[in-house]
């Protein structure tokens, strides 16, 4: 599976530990930065352009930051861009069983690695569920969108 993955300084050393995982488990990891260590990056710099990337190729992408929610935010102003916090392994399975959430938001600053692996896969694992009354919620977002 195609997965994008930035972060900022926040899930630098996370997003690290996930690319070299997500390879080990066959899939084609595109890393959008930062490349390098940087206290003083900001994650809208990272985050819209993966959101970007993830709609218009229809592909998965990770997001990173110490608490998870700065950056998806920033991810969401990308129209098409599902984007979701995934504290637990139950809440990443339903963001994709009931609302097709595109783009997985971590905080590194509240997992352990081995918990971001494990909430990693149930996320990239689970298909929408595609439920009617899931569907019409979100036609109903993307025409808001247009």
């Amino acid at each position: 599976m195609k997965v994008f993955i930035a972060s900022d300084h926040g899930g630098f050393n996370l997003k690290k530990e996930l690319i070299e995982y997500l390879i080990k488990k066959g899939h084609n990891v595109r890393d959008l930065g930062p490349f390098a260590y940087n206290k003083e990056d900001d994650y809208p710099d990272f985050a819209i352009p993966l959101a970007e990337s993830a709609v218009k190729e229809k592909a998965k992408g990770i997001v990173i930051c110490r608490n998870g929610q700065g950056i998806c935010i920033a991810v969401n102003k990308v129209k098409g861009a599902r984007g979701v916090t995934g504290f637990s392994m139950k809440e990443a399975k339903t963001t994709r069983l009931d609302d097709d959430a595109n783009i997985l938001s971590l905080p590194a600053e509240y997992l352990e690695k081995g918990m971001a692996k494990k909430i990693v896969d149930v996320w990239l694992n689970t298909k929408f569920s595609g439920k009617i009354r899931h569907k019409r919620r979100l036609n109903k977002v993307r025409l808001y969108e247009q």
